[in-house]
């Protein structure tokens, strides 16, 4: 059985203060020999992940015919949970201040990030990252941009870590010296693409084919490392991931070997002729010899099916609890206790903890990317805005409290001192809170236009306003 131990992906890093063509090849083909081991181990956690594992090449030296090869495949569980749980909603992008320019700014982002479907490279970047611990994303300049189309001003691309990765520098700042991507045609053959702050290159069979000035001025390949260790969300439990799998297919060969029990016979002789007669028939007569009691038995040893449960049991939750993930059945989840209660007892509180950590790790990548995403808007699309003026919004349990999170709103919103955008942005309701702002301003807007005053008559002067679309009607 192929069993791994893995700690997690090497960052790959380089002494040279300046990439050019001169010292380019030989740059990555020092980074090659890591990302080949990272390589290695991300596309067996990819595999894993889709259920290429271990116990399917289990062998068996007793009774090798009954061998059963069973993936209960909780890799894909955890997983699956956690992207689910940490971007299940879009990461919606908000002001950092009620600024009226500033918050039209950040509605057309975030119209220009759902044209390039931004949520679904979302979720493939923390996809990759739960699944071997990093990611990685790519933002180009949109060439056919006009304005005022139903276009972005830039394209963004998620890669496979398996074809591409980053080279940092050795100094403190760690800056991205060099973003690599690559194609391996039906030969074998590899074809480097590499951009640095000031070129790009296109390198094959260890020679520059190619060289052009980087007009982005920036690396624009970006790393989203899950964490610091680029540990897979289900790596750090493989070996009682594939305990789970040995277990399952233990349990299924014990009932089978029960059910297939091996026939005994005491002190008699059978022929196979006569054996099958016994299948048969389902009866056998046996004669005693020689004075000796003559008997027919079953050799069996039934599993305790309680204690392999048990144990199945011990091990699933220590997987849970290792990876942060809550429990499905242990307790009443659907019982009368408040949100707060049941997010505490079965284990939500633990989930919130690491998906707020893998928030920061996200954030930070994030910002890299908005740097040129925000450049490439104010040259191709005069969308002026600066990073400080942005922070994003991860919306989890959007439901959950909905009355106090209503009663803050309102509390918010009869302060005088307190601007409703803030108020949209703090209660928690809202998934974008700057869209719900416009969208509520707009209405109440309208809904005051209507009760405009209109004028009445002195007899009905102190009937109060009348409604300028229902002036046609009589007042009481």
């Amino acid at each position: 059985m192929d069993t791994r131990t893995m700690y997690g992906r090497r960052v790959i890093t380089t002494d040279v203060a300046e990439i050019t063509a001169a010292n380019v090849v030989e740059v990555l083909e020092e980074a090659m020999k890591l990302h080949e081991k990272n390589r290695s181990e991300i596309d067996y956690l990819w595999k894993y992940f889709k259920g290429d594992q271990p116990i399917l090449t289990r062998a068996k030296t007793v009774r090798p015919e009954i061998c059963n090869r069973i993936v209960e495949n909780r890799a894909n569980e955890i997983v699956s949970f956690k992207v689910g749980y940490l971007c299940g909603e879009p990461i919606q992008y908000v002001g950092r201040n009620s600024d009226e320019v500033i918050t039209k700014g950040i509605g057309t982002l975030n119209e220009y990030m759902f044209l390039v479907d931004k949520p679904a490279l979302d979720q493939e970047v923390v996809e990759w990252g739960m699944i071997c611990g990093t990611a990685n994303r790519m933002v180009l300049a949109n060439d056919t941009y006009e304005a005022g189309s139903d276009e972005a001003p830039f394209d963004m691309f998620t890669l496979d870590p398996r074809d591409s990765f980053v080279v940092y520098s050795n100094e403190v700042k760690r800056r991205r010296m060099m973003g690599v991507k690559y194609n391996t045609d039906a030969l074998g053959s590899k074809t480097f693409s590499v951009y640095t702050d000031s070129q790009y290159f296109t390198i094959k069979d260890g020679k520059v084919v190619e060289t052009a000035s980087n007009a982005l001025g920036t690396v624009n390949i970006y790393e989203f490392p899950a964490n610091n260790s680029r540990l897979g969300s289900f790596e750090i439990v493989l070996p009682l991931l594939d305990a789970l799998n040995n277990i399952e297919s233990n349990r299924m060969d014990g009932i089978e070997q029960f059910v297939q029990a091996f026939v005994k016979f005491i002190n008699c002789d059978i022929t196979k002729e006569d054996f099958e007669a016994l299948k048969d028939l389902g009866a056998i007569k046996v004669k005693s010899a020689d004075g000796q009691q003559a008997d027919v038995d079953i050799v069996s040893n039934e599993l305790n099916q309680q204690q392999t449960q048990t144990l199945k049991e011990d091990i699933y939750k220590a997987i849970l609890s290792i990876c942060g993930l809550p429990s499905m059945s242990d307790g009443n989840t659907s019982d009368s206790s408040n949100n707060g209660a049941v997010i505490l007892k079965n284990g939500w509180q633990g989930a919130e903890t690491r998906a707020k950590d893998s928030e920061l790790m996200f954030k930070r990548s994030e910002k890299e990317v908005l740097k040129l995403v925000l450049k490439l808007c104010d040259g191709l699309a005069d969308l002026k805005l600066k990073l400080k003026d942005i922070d994003m919004k991860f919306t989890r349990r959007n439901y959950d409290n909905i009355q106090s999170k209503s009663q803050v709103l309102v509390a918010m919103l009869q302060q005088p001192k307190v601007h409703p955008l803030l108020a949209f942005t703090h209660c928690g309701l809202f998934s974008d809170p700057e869209s719900a702002y416009t969208m509520s301003n707009e209405y109440y807007e309208e809904q005051m236009a209507k009760w405009e005053p209109v004028e009445v008559d002195d007899d009905d002067s102190d009937k109060g306003v009348v409604n300028k679309e229902k002036s046609d009607v009589q007042t009481s």
